[in-house]
């Protein structure tokens, strides 16, 4: 992870040694070497994937031209407030590793577990989870229509998957996670988040970015602090995001970072709209062809 991008561009080396520096250990051959065990945990994979992001945004960001937007799925908001500069790369940085800390930690003390349910419109799983008297069961994303994550008590979930599939679900997956993210179940953790968030600079985004947990525009610093706070226990609305996006005169979007999850989900979620996923130096190539 990111190894390949940092031998090839020198700009992208430095950022992920920057990250090395911040951190106190050599997060960069963690993501280069693993093992994969150690760089999933958490605590190693949030601030392995806001690194791996920044690398590319430092290549790429003179080649963009004018950027009229940006978001980011769950921890990948925190990467679009640096691009859009509402804090800086070495507070997120801190920040999104004391996150994946906090949130292992609500997920020992309280165990939980996700869902992923595929082929439910939003309302019939919403009226699902409301008939769940085991636990806590909560749609935490909204990725795309037909394409929603739950999250909740390992009994609510287990006991909404029922659920799920006998209102016309076509497929249900329970994940492999830690925790129960973007739940209720993770209010330990968001404390935890906002006593760090309030100690670092928060500017107003100098261009739009929008909000995971309220799918709009995030005007000011203030307000920023406070929702990626609200996110860790409310649903990421990407679906609607995007939608905003658009909406808000989007033609076209570019992932950075590591994989191609959102160019994926914007076949559904912006149909029509060019989507390039910058990760890894033959996509950076391309891209600058």
């Amino acid at each position: 992870m990111g190894a390949a991008l940092a031998r090839a561009h020198p700009a992208a080396a430095a950022v992920l040694a920057e990250a090395d520096d911040l951190l106190g250990f050599p997060l960069s051959r963690l993501m280069a070497e693993g093992p994969e065990s150690e760089l999933t945990a958490t605590r190693n994979a949030q601030p392995a994937i806001l690194a791996h992001s920044v690398a590319v945004l430092a290549v790429v960001r003179e080649r963009l031209g004018p950027v009229a937007m940006a978001a980011g799925h769950s921890l990948g908001e925190f990467s679009a407030h640096v691009a859009a500069g509402t804090l800086s790369f070495c507070d997120a940085l801190e920040a999104v590793r004391l996150r994946g800390d906090l949130m292992y930690e609500a997920g020992q003390a309280r165990p939980g577990t996700m869902a992923a349910v595929l082929g439910l419109e939003d309302q019939a799983l919403e009226d699902a989870c409301a008939r769940v008297s085991a636990g806590v069961c909560v749609p935490a994303n909204f990725n795309s229509a037909g394409q929603v994550v739950v999250s909740g008590d390992v009994a609510g979930v287990e006991q909404g998957m029922s659920l799920f599939s006998q209102a016309g679900a076509k497929r249900v997956v329970r994940l492999n996670v830690s925790g129960a993210f973007h739940s209720p179940l993770m209010e330990p953790a968001a404390r935890g988040l906002r006593q760090k968030l309030d100690s670092i600079e928060f500017h107003d985004p100098a261009l739009a970015v929008f909000s995971n947990v309220t799918a709009a525009l995030v005007a000011s610093g203030a307000r920023a602090r406070d929702l990626l706070v609200e996110q860790l226990t409310s649903p990421v609305r990407w679906a609607a995001s995007v939608s905003a996006m658009v909406t808000a005169g989007a033609d076209r979007f570019i992932e950075l970072g590591p994989g191609s999850v959102l160019c994926g989900l914007s076949k559904r979620n912006a149909p029509g709209l060019p989507c390039t996923s910058l990760g890894e130096p033959r996509d950076l190539e391309a891209f600058q062809r």
